[in-house]
């Protein structure tokens, strides 16, 4: 644990960087993992998220949250643009199937507390896992990596049109709503570079996440998942 902590001190890129890295290689095996075994891993992915987010957060300095209106009007943004325009233009990708999407009510039956509890780990674990660990690596680690090799010493509040357009649509292509991603980075970017901080970027995100994932079970529209 110790040459881990020491790594975690040398290498700024390590520690926004790794626990992406992970979390990615985690997501990978939920497609590989069965019917039931995706939720297993998620719920598993999830507490590795905390315990990684934990560990790197000494190191991260701007592992912050912040809250700010403009925070809250982007998040609830996001995610209206996200639900509205999602008829509106070709996704990147296959396009999940009833047998594919991501529905625990489906799979452990109605009624099932497993199901439910499911839902529970995934909205929660987007919401308060998954920006930390997103925000660290696109806003904090690859945005200023592109604008400058040496990072670090690129202020959070610096703009450079390479930087922005490319971390957008690097995150955006990461998802099947490929479209609605990129406006999704671009906002959250936006976040950074007025505030100068990660905190904005990290709550609208938990705010997006956490409307998307209520509008999933509430509406039963598991495509977005």
């Amino acid at each position: 644990m110790n040459w881990l902590k020491r790594k975690l001190q040398e290498n700024p890129a390590y520690s926004r960087v790794a626990p992406f890295v992970v979390f990615l290689a985690l997501t990978v095996a939920q497609d590989y993992s069965g019917v039931f075994g995706k939720y297993w891993i998620y719920f598993g992915k999830t507490l590795v998220g905390i315990w990684m987010i934990w560990l790197v957060k000494p190191y991260v300095s701007e592992l912050r949250w912040a809250w700010s209106w403009e925070a809250l009007v982007v998040g609830i943004a996001i995610f209206a643009v996200w639900v509205g325009l999602d008829d509106h233009y070709r996704h990147w990708g296959s396009k999940p199937t009833v047998e594919t999407a991501w529905n625990p009510i489906r799979a452990f039956g109605e009624g099932s507390i497993l199901g439910y509890f499911f839902c529970g780990v995934r909205i929660l674990g987007s919401s308060l896992v998954v920006p930390p660990i997103e925000e660290a690596f696109y806003r904090s680690f690859l945005y200023r990596y592109i604008g400058h090799p040496d990072f670090t010493k690129i202020a959070l509040n610096y703009f450079g049109w390479l930087p922005f357009l490319a971390t957008s649509f690097i995150f955006g292509f990461a998802h099947y709503q490929w479209l609605v991603g990129i406006i999704c980075a671009m906002a959250y970017q936006w976040l950074v570079i007025r505030k100068g901080r990660l905190g904005d970027a990290m709550t609208a995100h938990a705010i997006t996440n956490f409307l998307l994932g209520s509008w999933v079970v509430w509406q039963g529209a598991w495509k977005f998942w």
